[in-house]
């Protein structure tokens, strides 16, 4: 059976943490921090990092921890969600990267170990499309309604159309692609991945609306949301550049429900936006200013749901 949430997440620990030059050419989400050496960017990451699966492991989510590896330099590695998904049917997708050095991220000893306990039927591997310099980022690209198979993604540099056709056929979605504009100086310029504008509960979604400019791509994208029962939670372009659609509803063994994110996400939100997200779930927020800043993802970008049958 489908379900929208789980109970499982893989997380990867960071060794060599810093600001991905091949990613900030279209990632307007990410900055920098002057005067921290590499060495204490690391110390910082680390310690966030430490401190989101401490929080969601004292609320017996169960969490997979896998280090990264000192080689290849994987900077990004922290964001394990837009190299590989896992469905419930035993599949695990494999997906085509914008950043070369991004793409070493792909790890097989990470899905031979998850073996281990859950069933793999099948692996698919959509990382020929960069031989077409064509991309699609996994659940950063998409946001997948798992129960209505429905994909949502903006289009950019990083979620071509054609891959995600591709997927869409593979897994039986219905694709819902849309375009996602950001203020960034005097223009208006795409946003990057899907899950930094919107996220997908089970009865919820999180969406800056008024980061769709064409009116009628939001009323397809609005329309969609109405009738598959979702509250839609609509945030500002303010509070969407401060990671607040970057979040993601879990659960734990118990079935009780909750919604992770960034502090930087929790302080921007307003009481009734808090109070409609507490309907569905007790929100966890932990410190990731580093990893934000720098890495220009959140929360949600470092939680690759785990959906696959166990053993």
């Amino acid at each position: 059976m489908n379900k929208q949430i789980t109970d499982t997440i893989l997380m990867i620990r960071p060794v060599k943490f810093h600001g991905n030059e091949e990613t900030v050419e279209n990632n307007y989400y990410q900055k920098t921090i002057k005067g921290l050496t590499r060495s204490q960017i690391q110390i910082k990451a680390e310690t966030e990092f430490d401190g989101l699966v401490d929080k969601l492991k004292s609320k017996r989510i169960n969490v997979i921890v896998v280090n990264d590896t000192e080689q290849p330099v994987t900077p990004d590695s922290i964001f394990p969600n837009n190299w590989i998904s896992f469905h419930n049917d035993g599949d695990v997708m494999l997906y085509p990267m914008f950043a070369k050095n991004r793409r070493v991220e792909r790890r097989i000893d990470i899905i031979n170990q998850l073996r281990d306990s859950f069933i793999v039927n099948t692996v698919e591997d959509l990382s020929n499309w960069e031989l077409e310099d064509k991309f699609l980022e996994g659940t950063g690209s998409m946001i997948l309604d798992r129960i209505n198979h429905i994909a949502y993604a903006v289009i950019s540099d990083r979620t071509h159309q054609e891959v995600l056709i591709d997927f869409c056929k593979r897994k039986k979605y219905k694709p819902v692609s849309f375009h996602s504009l950001q203020t960034v100086g005097k223009e208006r310029l795409p946003i990057y991945h899907t899950n930094v504008m919107m996220c997908l509960g089970e009865e919820f979604a999180v969406i800056c609306l008024a980061a769709i400019d064409d009116e009628n791509e939001r009323s397809i994208v609005s329309k969609s949301l109405i009738e598959n029962r979702k509250e839609i939670i609509e945030i500002d372009e303010s509070q969407n550049g401060n990671f607040a659609g970057n979040m993601l509803q879990v659960s734990n063994s118990s079935k009780q429900r909750y919604i992770a994110m960034s502090d930087t996400a929790f302080k921007c939100l307003h009481s009734d936006q808090i109070e409609k997200l507490e309907k569905h779930g007790e929100i966890i927020h932990s410190n990731l200013n580093t990893i934000e800043t720098l890495g220009g993802g959140s929360a949600r970008c470092m939680m690759a749901e785990i959906f696959l049958p166990r053993k």
